[in-house]
């Protein structure tokens, strides 16, 4: 079950309870999305998150982990991740980054969302601006770090190391700044993780490139791939409340994530409904269907 750096390797059927862990994650990160709207507060977002995780027989991987006293992080502008939530209001235009986890007989799933806030709720992709609300640039920032992460997930399948996935995450970054004439920053200090019996395993997977390319990439691998990418230099630091990590020049952040497999005949993204047939399949890459 075990191999280099401790990596733990899962059978298809372990893979299959960890896909009703991560349904229930992509539950929880929808029903934040609906319920998300100016005047509403991070509290308001994490109880709706707690009622659906609560719903479905589940439990929360991240009220009581090292401490964090919510059921998921809110992280808002600034904040890049481990947001607390809180009576903090949020206004049309604030870039909204949620991260929720859950458990299902002891299996865990993990994922991320960001989006920009309009006045009716989040903006769908591109609908930054004029009357709608939100800032163009905070639009680009939300699109290019999720681009940034189906790269490095269609890297587990198209690639044949670890290190493969940072280099996809990195290249898309720099082809959107250049699109979009604008600096993006990689946050270098927290990365994706490998997942399964505990949220945080072995390996660690990187979102840029290095001279390392890793380990090989083997089928009962399942690894969280997490951009998260800010509107300036990528420099963070810590808050005084021990957990929310903002950035150091104010620039806005973005932070998408998913859980994924790997398995004998490709991938499967354990926390998307469509185990990310669109996506992927726009990228070339075909998925394992495990419904």
């Amino acid at each position: 079950m075990f191999g280099r750096e401790r990596v733990e390797y899962k059978t298809l059927e372990q893979v299959r309870v960890m896909r009703r862990a991560g349904l229930v994650v992509a539950d929880v990160l929808a029903a934040v999305r609906a319920a998300a709207r100016p005047g509403t507060t991070t509290a308001d977002l994490d109880a709706v998150a707690a009622a659906v995780i609560a719903d479905a027989g589940a439990t929360s991987n991240f009220l009581g982990y090292e401490g964090f006293p919510a059921t998921i992080c809110t992280s808002v502008n600034d904040e890049v991740i481990h947001g607390i939530p809180g009576s903090r209001v949020l206004a049309v235009g604030d870039v909204v980054s949620v991260d929720a986890g859950a458990v299902v007989d002891g299996w865990h799933g993990d994922s991320a969302t960001s989006f920009v806030l309009g006045a009716d709720g989040p903006l769908a992709p591109g609908a930054a601006g004029g009357a709608a609300g939100g800032d163009p640039a905070d639009d680009a920032l939300v699109r290019a770090t999720e681009a940034a992460m189906w790269a490095g997930i269609a890297a587990l399948a198209t690639g044949q190391r670890l290190g493969d996935v940072g280099t996809a995450v990195e290249t898309a970054v720099e082809l959107a700044g250049a699109a979009g004439g604008a600096e993006l920053g990689i946050v270098e200090e927290y990365v994706g993780h490998g997942i399964g019996t505990a949220m945080h395993q072995p390996p660690d997977v990187l979102n840029y490139r290095t001279s390392d390319r890793g380990m090989r990439l083997r089928p009962g691998m399942c690894l969280c791939v997490e951009p998260m990418i800010t509107r300036g230099s990528g420099a963070t630091r810590e808050l005084e409340d021990g957990w929310t990590v903002v950035t150091t020049d104010g620039s806005r952040a973005a932070h998408w994530e998913h859980s994924v497999a790997i398995l004998e005949g490709g991938i499967s993204v354990l926390t998307a409904r469509d185990g990310g047939a669109e996506r992927l399949g726009a990228l070339g890459v075909d998925v394992v269907v495990l419904d």
